[in-house]
């Protein structure tokens, strides 16, 4: 049963959100001064001040990976050295713009269960990072992805105890906030709780994949932080000269609150598809991760993969084979009924294929119909490897973001 493509490859795929539309319409009526001087900046600079309850610095850009390189140039010198989970977006999908915009600085990858750091892990490594060694690179920054590259969510009190530990070792505490939105909702605490009163001290605040056309804030809680972030985003080429374009954007999306409804319907279409293939598992159906924001990683069998595929429905493939999983995400735009339509045409493909261990599931390499391959997606991370070191034909191929 062949219908109409449904996308739900990753939640970058979506236009943008009607109100994001009328808000850039309307900016692009007369005048305004360049460069950030502009009213909607400043209105803009005024309601994060309010809704994180705090005093921030606000720095609008277009990308996320702008958002997260800056933010860790801001921090991390030359010498130094970012902790980051193996899964993070900085670590696989930004291109060394992290180490670039720093002028150098390394990453240094540590395992966690569904993309998540531990305390335990981040403690051993920093205890053990060589801080002080005239030989070694210096620890200056940890990284967290919230929510997480397998669509965990870490709780306000498990930032803490990871902030705790960053600040021991005069490290700053930096957060890739691309599905924050999505992350808050889940939480259901304020933005202060999720944020600067749990330790973070820089925030890369997403807006792009919940709505916007392009449109990330870099926010900064602590003020020596941000006296070169300025700078830093000029010579970078991110300080727009028509910024309140981005502006307009970040300001109609946190108006009446529309950044949490669209994560609100986005989580409940991803929990609606969770609960419908979680209810196949004894047809070989099974999902690898908790589902905790948007995002889905699911165990298919090989009838079920081939048969979504052909029937129209696009997702990723996450990791090599033989672990290769599907990775679907909704977003604030997904439909109920495309949910369901992708729900039951799973079943039916699961019951032509027969019960669980009928067939191995494997895919031949290059003969997979799910786009993409990407990483690894088991609860204990397995080491990321370049495609080039795959021997997959599929890996070969560009990739889209997250």
């Amino acid at each position: 049963m062949k219908v109409r493509p449904v996308n739900f490859n990753s939640d970058n795929v979506v236009g943008a959100a009607p109100e994001i539309l009328a808000a850039l319409a309307a900016a692009n009526h007369g005048a305004a001064a360049s460069y950030g001087e502009d009213p909607l900046t400043a209105r803009l600079e005024a309601r994060f001040r309010d809704l994180f309850e705090h005093d921030v610095a606000v720095f609008p850009v277009a990308t996320g990976t702008a958002a997260n390189a800056l933010c860790l140039a801001a921090c991390v010198p030359p010498w130094g050295v970012t902790f980051c989970h193996r899964e993070a977006h900085i670590a696989c999908d930004e291109c060394g713009a992290p180490e670039f915009y720093s002028g150098g600085a390394k990453l240094a990858l540590l395992d966690g269960a569904h993309a998540k750091l531990a305390p335990k892990t981040l403690a051993e490594a920093l205890a053990s990072g060589g801080a002080g060694v005239v030989h070694h690179a210096q620890p200056a920054a940890v990284s967290l992805s919230q929510a997480t590259e397998c669509g965990a969510v870490y709780q306000p009190a498990e930032l803490a105890a990871l902030a705790e530990i960053a600040h021991a070792h005069r490290c700053k505490l930096h957060v890739d906030g691309a599905r924050f939105a999505n992350a808050l909702v889940t939480l259901g605490c304020s933005p202060a709780e999720a944020s600067w009163r749990a330790g973070v001290d820089l925030l890369s605040f997403g807006a792009t994949k919940n709505g916007a056309l392009a449109a990330e804030a870099i926010l900064v809680f602590d003020p020596a932080l941000a006296a070169t972030i300025g700078y830093r985003r000029k010579r970078a080429g991110h300080l727009f000269s028509k910024m309140r374009f981005l502006s307009a954007q970040l300001d109609a999306y946190l108006d009446d609150d529309l950044w949490l409804r669209n994560a609100r319907h986005a989580n409940a279409m991803a929990s609606r598809m969770a609960a419908g293939l979680s209810a196949l598992d004894n047809l070989g159906i099974a999902l690898v991760h908790p589902v905790e924001a948007n995002e889905l990683f699911v165990r298919l069998p090989e009838p079920v993969r081939h048969g979504l595929a052909e029937d129209g429905f696009l997702f990723h493939g996450w990791g090599p084979p033989p672990d290769r999983v599907a990775r679907l995400v909704t977003a604030w735009s997904t439909e109920p009924a495309d949910v369901d339509k992708l729900i039951a045409r799973a079943a039916h493909h699961a019951g032509a294929g027969g019960p669980r261990g009928a067939r191995s599931g494997r895919s031949r390499p290059g003969q997979s119909p799910i786009r993409g391959n990407r990483r690894a997606a088991t609860p204990s991370a397995t080491p990321f490897r370049h495609p080039r070191e795959s021997g997959d034909p599929d890996r070969r191929r560009p990739r889209a973001r997250r």
